[in-house]
């Protein structure tokens, strides 16, 4: 079955994670990701992990859940000779991904200027941390420095201990839905006038975009946010929203419910003279502190069972590992996995997306360094000779599957 992006051809110049994400999100729906690597080492994230481990000894889980369904060419982009190869391609090619540094990649010639002078239908989108200019253009992009720089950092955590950032990288993966939805978008518009474009796509633009009603709380209210000393939830909120404990040493989180329906779910009605909008925000730690000293008494299921009976908007915290083993994540079929040449089976979370007539799907698992090099430049017309006389220069390197 045809895919919704078959046909659509992608040059990927893209490390890290907010550009693989972004190409790996578009290779899911079927278009051909041709991942452009540096010689030698590759992406930045084939040499990253957690845990001080590898998934199978050698491979990174960072570059393994972001680069599936994709081709590799390994490239020395300083080669002229390199250059011509790429600029050969482009002519064939749709969509260019990047996530340098401003500037970087237009100085070794692969600007927009370079993609549009052998294809003026290419779409050239641009990922950075900061945009392509102003006071920030020369400093580092990463997540958690976005997080902060945003406002989300601030807004996490206890009020009486350091801010917090998220466990995830959030300010790369809204960068790459961010680059997804401008792609589709100037995809769509090339259709009815045949025109690319250049599309620019930030981490902190992005950031301010997901918290657009905090900035329009502050900037329209007159309050400034002020984090709770408590399992508070949220920093503009009240009470009950949060996480609170239980007594099998488990959390769930309470979000919105009549403060009355959740103190009789709690036979606790002594808390009523709380219940009031003023009153469980002035005094949210207070109430948060009652709360949990009641679903101290219950263990978790059982008292999620009793609070859901009751249309309270709760659910349990889960771990990593307990969320995958949810019986709605094992319904709705997340957990895949692919067999990886060097890593073998490996585990992943499968497409969020679901379409009746072009389904997602994993075809391919994460590549090998160059693993696809051969093949992808012999399908655009480069000979067995050139090929051979790029990998003795060292202008390609190519890593083989055992």
């Amino acid at each position: 079955m045809d895919k919704a992006l078959s046909g659509v051809t992608i040059l990927d110049f893209s490390h890290l994670l907010q550009g693989p994400f972004a190409t790996q999100l578009l290779a899911d729906m079927g278009a051909e990701v041709i991942k452009i690597e540096r010689a030698g080492s590759g992406d930045m994230f084939r040499g990253m992990t957690f845990f001080a481990k590898w998934v199978g000894g050698s491979e990174s889980p960072n570059f393994l859940a972001w680069n599936r369904n994709k081709r590799s060419i390994a490239l020395n982009l300083k080669s002229r000779r390199v250059h011509g190869l790429i600029m050969e391609m482009a002519k064939k090619a749709d969509i260019v991904v990047q996530n340098f540094r401003p500037g970087v990649l237009a100085k070794l010639g692969y600007g927009y200027e370079d993609f549009r002078a052998v294809n003026p239908r290419i779409i050239y989108c641009s990922g950075s941390g900061y945009g392509e200019d102003g006071p920030y253009v020369e400093r580092p992009g990463q997540d958690m420095l976005i997080q902060g720089l945003a406002g989300l950092l601030a807004n996490t955590g206890r009020g009486d201990m350091p801010p917090v950032p998220a466990g995830s990288g959030m300010a790369d993966q809204i960068g790459a839905m961010n680059m997804v939805y401008g792609i589709l978008s100037a995809l769509y518009y090339r259709e009815k006038t045949g025109k690319g474009q250049k599309i620019e796509v930030n981490l902190l633009a992005g950031m301010l975009a997901h918290l657009a009603q905090e900035y329009v709380g502050v900037l329209n209210l007159g309050e400034d946010f002020v984090r709770p000393n408590s399992g508070i939830g949220h920093p503009g909120m009240q009470a009950p929203f949060g996480v609170y404990e239980t007594k099998d040493g488990g959390y769930v989180t309470i979000a919105m419910s009549p403060f009355r329906t959740l103190y009789e779910t709690l036979d606790a009605p002594h808390l009523a003279p709380y219940d009031d909008l003023a009153t469980l925000f002035s005094q949210r730690d207070a109430v948060w502190q009652k709360v949990n000293e009641e679903t101290k008494k219950f263990d978790r299921d059982d008292l999620l069972e009793r609070m859901l009976d009751a249309d309270i908007w709760c659910a349990p915290v889960n771990d990593i590992r307990r969320a995958a083993e949810d019986p709605q994540v094992t319904h709705m079929g997340m957990i895949a996995s692919y067999e990886h040449p060097k890593a073998g089976t490996v585990k992943v979370i499968a497409p969020a997306v679901r379409m009746s007539e072009t389904p997602p799907a994993i075809e391919r698992p994460a590549p090998l360094v160059g693993e696809h090099g051969r093949e992808i430049l012999k399908e655009f017309g480069v000979s067995d000779d050139e090929i051979a006389a790029l990998e003795a220069a060292g202008d390609m390197t190519v890593e083989e599957a055992r």
